[in-house]
């Protein structure tokens, strides 16, 4: 999913390569000790620059050029969005080849041991988007993509030389992960930075590239796993983390963080305020005192219990359930197709939803959600289980493509970075646990009958619990409204009693200067 936030870097200054510059209009002078200063001076100028309040304004950031090498960097965060949720999504097939790989008849547990790598992974990136939102913040977005896609391939390329399942726990679930989530997270960012009247078809145009990579991986996958085998496959994908690398050379910032612009300047920026200062508002938990985004944040995760349950285990249950069949793996495509058609529909559509009531569209999204996992068991035909895939991925679409406005709307533009940041923080539990829970239903009752039944009631109480924001949001702007109205009129009769003692004062005067 592609959510622009535009507030971490806005005020970053100017070009990388331009060296630090005059203070700002209206700034307060503040010359760095020179060969004439004394030391006495320069620590007295550091104390006072810690200890006072700035009177600069900071640097407005330039007008997003909207285009130009802006395609380039679209491009560059459509390929990471693609490869990054591509793999993860299409993991059913490599959960496939990890059981037949390293499976064993003895072992009663090996699904649920091997649920574990696919959840972890996911689960990881999501746990990290808080954390890298501030590495974003302090080294730019180019720094973060680089070395997490470089991090990636390594967890990537480590796990083609495993002997075991347990520690692909380490090298796929955690390392790789972790590199993809400082590899996504910039992507996000620096989409803002170059549109702003086209990012609405900018954030399209790269969530769809999830989409694109969810239908073409699990082909590819299963041609490379039949000819070359598992390890082998794992060395191919090392090639899109490698692309990926290459990709966050783009994220040329058109503002520098404050580190990129001390280091181009002379030795005085060593001793700037926000150097030593630290960063305003990086974990801002005052946003959960808004009781409409508090259960937001709660109802989501608990919606999400069961939401990667099929990405993981329906390969397995298809292969099981239809063994005659040819071409399993259109199932996953299903999914991506009709998720990719569901995030430009569904995100068209909320724009005529007004305010919080778009959260009625996530609601829809999980009833449907839940209604199609529920429904998997019951296909015994193959046809039938195509149409629940296509109609789930389409309501997946609408839920990944409203997450950003309806965060917009109920904590406002400044704090929605931290909202978002958050929210995907939560998720990374839930998405965590759901697969080897079923994994382990699947051990014990030798299908997957119940695991799939289950998965789709937390998705059905996540949106229950939804319900509830629009009210909750209504009943606090009406208190909002009320009391403001309220001060209005007080600071108005102030007004007004202040110009009628005025008035009254002045035709005092002018009466004793009369007489």
């Amino acid at each position: 999913m592609v959510l622009s936030q535009e507030e971490p870097d806005s005020a970053r200054g100017t070009s990388e390569a331009q060296p630090l510059g005059p203070a700002p209009t209206g700034a307060a002078p503040s010359p760095g000790p020179g060969p004439s200063d004394s030391r006495e001076a320069a620590v007295e100028k550091v104390e006072v620059e810690l200890a006072g309040p700035a009177t600069a304004e900071p640097r407005e950031p330039p007008e997003p050029p909207e285009g130009g090498w802006g395609w380039l960097v679209m491009l560059a965060a459509m390929w990471c969005n693609g490869s990054v949720f591509g793999i993860q999504n299409a993991c059913g097939v490599l959960f496939v080849s990890m059981l037949e790989t390293f499976g064993s008849k003895d072992d009663d547990k090996m699904v649920f041991k091997t649920a574990w790598v696919g959840s972890l992974s996911m689960g990881m990136i999501f746990f990290c988007c808080p954390i890298v939102s501030v590495f974003t913040d302090l080294f730019g977005c180019r720094k973060t993509a680089v070395v997490g896609a470089a991090v990636g391939f390594v967890g990537l390329m480590s796990s083609s030389f495993v002997s075991s399942i347990e520690p692909l726990y380490l090298t796929y679930g955690i390392i790789f992960a972790c590199g993809c989530s400082f590899a996504y997270q910039p992507s996000l960012v620096i989409l803002g930075h170059y549109f702003k009247k086209r990012l609405g078809l900018v954030n399209g145009i790269v969530t769809a590239g999830s989409s694109v990579f969810t239908i073409l991986l699990p082909l590819l996958l299963r041609v490379l796993i039949d000819s070359v085998g598992l390890f082998y496959t794992l060395r191919v994908l090392c090639i899109f983390m490698f692309v990926l690398f290459l990709a966050g050379f783009t994220y040329r910032p058109l503002a520098t963080s404050t580190k990129d612009k001390e280091s181009g300047g002379s030795g005085s920026s060593l001793f700037s305020r926000k150097k030593f200062s630290p960063p305003k508002k990086i974990f801002n938990f005052a946003i959960f005192k808004v009781t409409a985004y508090a259960v937001w944040a709660v109802g989501i995760p608990l919606a999400l219990f069961g939401y990667f349950v099929p990405y993981v285990h329906l390969m397995k249950h298809v292969n099981e359930r239809f063994q005659d069949e040819k071409n399993k793996e259109v199932v996953l495509m299903c999914i991506g197709v009709t998720s990719g058609v569901g995030r430009l529909l569904f995100g068209r559509i909320a724009d005529y939803v007004p305010g919080v009531k778009k959260v009625y569209l996530q609601v829809l999204s999980f009833f449907f959600i839940g209604l199609m996992s529920m429904m998997i068991p019951l296909c015994s035909i193959f046809g039938a289980l195509i149409a629940v895939c296509l109609i789930m991925g389409l309501f997946d679409g609408c839920f990944i493509s409203i997450m950003a406005p309806i965060a917009f709307e109920l904590v406002g533009a400044q704090d929605v970075s931290q909202a978002i940041g958050f929210l995907l923080g939560f998720m990374s539990i839930p998405m965590t646990v759901g697969p080897p829970i079923a994994g382990l239903l699947r051990d014990k009752l030798g299908s997957y009958d119940v695991a799939f039944y289950l998965a789709g009631v937390p998705p059905l109480i996540g949106g229950a619990v939804l319900c509830f924001i629009p009210w909750i949001h209504s009943k606090k702007q009406r208190e909002i409204s009320k009391t403001t109205g309220k001060e209005k009129m007080e600071k108005m009769l102030e007004n007004q009693n202040s110009l009628l003692s005025s008035s009254s004062g002045m035709f005092k005067k002018e009466s004793d200067s009369i007489i």
